[in-house]
């Protein structure tokens, strides 16, 4: 297989998923295992997002930026910021915004659902005027969440259509392809060609034999109704899902090389400026 970009992992702390003999992983230790994760699968450039909310659990994008340069992964791993209306300050996006210029991080990241705001609001604006500045893209989080505190209404894929349809020149990234709204994903992709989905986050663990069978379908549907294989990247979200599992789901697609190759790699590559 050719080389990998998995455009969506953190170093979170997750109850049960990052601890040993019960006690919750350092973020040194975190980021070895993604190292480790990375060599096993071949993947040869994954992308960091910082939370919406930053607490013991959960690294700041600042954190996040000094222990990749600390264990000198620059050339192997990138940083997305997370951004919240909440938990965040116009401080940090004028960091953000340094970080863009300086080429230290490659997007930013709005966790709507989580933060019970539609991405619509008004108040999201001066981000995606930032996004818009430096050419970098906008991830959204769409769909189902990994918290009962969330809102699903705030990260319904329908959302956004309003966003891409008011900001034409802004790269857009529904992150896991809004499921379970798939079909609505699938027609906001198909409409606003400013707009581009990854696959991560469809499960937590090891996909099952019925799961794997159910979103093979559903992102050949995606593939045939939008006809166009250039905005659909490969992300897996881990440590919430497993690594080595979703390389065997997506090597099961049975897609066309120059399909396979744009998904896996070609269109991250492109989309985040990706030097490899």
């Amino acid at each position: 297989m050719s080389s990998i970009i998995d455009c969506h992992v953190h170093l979170n702390n997750y109850d049960g998923l990052n601890k040993t003999e019960n006690k919750a992983l350092s973020l040194q230790e975190r980021l070895d295992a993604l190292l480790e994760n990375m060599e096993n699968n071949n993947i040869a450039y994954s992308i960091l997002l910082s939370s919406y909310k930053v607490d013991e659990n959960r690294p700041s994008t600042s954190q996040l930026i000094d222990i990749v340069k600390k264990n000198k992964y620059i050339d192997r791993i990138g940083v997305v910021a997370g951004f919240t209306i909440d938990n965040h300050t116009h401080e940090d996006l004028k960091n953000y915004k340094q970080w863009l210029k300086d080429d230290i991080i490659k997007g930013i990241k709005l966790y709507c659902g989580y933060e019970h705001y539609y991405p619509y609001d008004e108040r999201y604006q001066v981000v995606y005027d930032i996004c818009i500045e430096f050419g970098c893209p906008i991830m959204i989080h769409t769909g189902d969440v990994f918290s009962q505190r969330a809102k699903v209404k705030y990260s319904h894929p329908l959302n956004i259509d309003d966003i891409a349809v008011d900001n034409p020149e802004l790269k857009i990234v529904m992150c896991h392809i809004g499921n379970p709204w798939i079909t609505d994903c699938q027609e906001i992709l198909y409409k606003n060609k400013n707009v581009y989905a990854d696959i991560s986050g469809l499960i937590v663990g090891n996909f099952t034999i019925s799961g794997r069978t159910h979103y093979a379908n559903k992102i050949k549907e995606i593939l045939n109704y939008v006809d166009d294989p250039h905005r659909l990247l490969y992300g897996s979200d881990w440590p919430i899902s497993n690594m080595n599992s979703y390389i065997d789901f997506v090597q099961k697609l049975e897609f066309d090389e120059k399909s396979f190759d744009l998904l896996m790699f070609k269109n991250a590559k492109s989309l985040f400026k990706i030097s490899l």
